[in-house]
């Protein structure tokens, strides 16, 4: 027992070293430099204040945005993504299932700043705005806004939310739905009470996966909301690189992560309680 307590601490070595270089190190030094004071020059001074976390409200707007679009981005990737998830694992033959996985994954090939300068011209003025106008619909401003910044998170992200779901749908036993429907539950129950709790680590890790990383989000409002829609990257961005204020960047930072934390924590004990208090639920 000792050799083998051991060996699996040997094994464990790299892994663990790397996440204390690449994760646990980098934190520390984010987190010691948001104690800090920015120098005549730019950069770190090293002091220690509160005084960036108290111009937190300076950057309101940033994470006003990230904060309701994130969320709504997230969303909306979950409940296109769903449907889309349950025919390829359930209803689609096997034949016609890897292409469609396929065209899926497609987009992924392309650069994502390549995609987003394609929607720029589809949401910019000879784009859609001009096929409404043709129609007779008004010529509405689409580009640089809001919408523009939510069409780009779902067109970007909803790969990374069909693939989790798909998952744990794929492996889902078909003689459960075989056996609530001979129990008598028409399709809605056997979907609400045995298809759903039993892909809800699929809807979890997928909605984790879109929404950590929308949280952190640049190009997409940089470039779909052309300055007008700004995320906490956005903010990072200017406070570390333009105005190179790395001490209330830091702060961002942080509190940044905090948001996150608390977030993930609260969402994945609602998931987890959901989906386990209908494991008991009869099928009638």
């Amino acid at each position: 027992m000792q050799r083998q307590d051991l060996r699996t601490w040997l094994l464990l070595v790299p892994a663990g070293a790397w996440f204390l270089c690449m994760l646990i190190l980098p934190l520390i030094v984010v987190f010691v430099f948001a104690f800090g004071e920015r120098g005549a020059a730019g950069g770190y001074v090293p002091a220690f204040t509160f005084e960036n976390f108290a111009n937190l409200g300076a950057r309101w707007t940033a994470f006003k945005n990230t904060l309701i679009l994130a969320p709504l981005g997230t969303l909306a990737c979950l409940l296109i993504a769903y449907p889309l998830a349950y025919f390829l694992a359930l209803r689609a033959s096997a034949r016609w299932r890897t292409l469609l996985l396929i065209l899926v994954i497609v987009p992924f090939w392309t650069s994502i700043l390549i995609r987003s300068y394609a929607w720029i011209y589809l949401l910019g003025g000879q784009g859609i705005p001009s096929l409404l106008n043709a129609l007779g619909f008004g010529n509405p401003r689409l580009i640089n806004t809001p919408f523009a910044v939510l069409i780009g998170i779902v067109y970007g992200y909803l790969p990374l939310m069909v693939f989790p779901i798909y998952v744990a749908l794929e492996r889902l036993d078909k003689r459960l739905l075989e056996a609530s429907s001979d129990l008598g539950s028409p399709p809605w129950r056997s979907f609400l009470q045995v298809t759903l709790p039993l892909s809800m680590p699929g809807v979890a890790t997928g909605s984790m996966l879109v929404f950590i990383l929308l949280m952190g989000e640049f190009l997409i409002p940089a470039m779909l909301g052309g300055g007008k829609v700004f995320f906490i990257g956005n903010a990072l961005v200017d406070l570390f690189l333009q105005s190179r204020n790395w001490p209330f960047g830091a702060a961002v930072a942080v509190a940044l992560v905090v948001v996150m934390l608390v977030t993930v924590a609260a969402y994945l004990r609602f998931t987890r309680r959901w989906a386990g208090g209908r494991d008991d639920v009869s099928l009638m």
